[in-house]
């Protein structure tokens, strides 16, 4: 991670790609496209964690690093360690989904990291316009 000018209209674009992500993944769980459901979700978990970044003023130089800066919020008692548990379990169900050769994604799998991602990022909208950056 690194330090970059913070921005708040950087982190608001993020909040919004989400959303796109959101109708992603909707339509992807209608058609039964799971394996696209899966990473269509972790990138609105993506998206929705980046934002706080984007606002603070860091920038990523990989998906870990993410939830490792959410940390901070969790040792502050600003964010409930169950969302970055959860951001690193989807993370890590998406990079199995897409190189594994032997892992099909299953209609309760796709469901679940819906439900999850949309539960996500609901909870990382509210900590963005709760905070300030730090």
């Amino acid at each position: 991670m690194r330090k970059v000018e913070p921005s708040e209209g950087k982190g608001r674009d993020s909040l919004n790609k989400a959303e796109d992500w959101i109708e992603e993944a909707r339509k992807n769980k209608n058609v039964s496209a799971f394996d696209s459901c899966i990473s269509s979700s972790y990138m609105i978990m993506f998206h929705s964690a980046r934002a706080i970044l984007f606002r603070d003023g860091i920038r990523e130089k990989n998906h870990f690093c993410i939830a490792r800066y959410l940390d901070k919020y969790v040792e502050n008692d600003l964010l409930e360690e169950n969302w970055v548990i959860l951001l690193d379990r989807i993370r890590e169900v998406r990079h199995m989904d897409q190189y594994s050769l032997h892992h099909n994604a299953t209609e309760e799998e796709a469901a679940s990291a819906f439900n999850s991602a949309k539960d996500f990022y609901n909870r990382i909208k509210k900590l963005f316009n709760e905070t300030e950056k730090s």
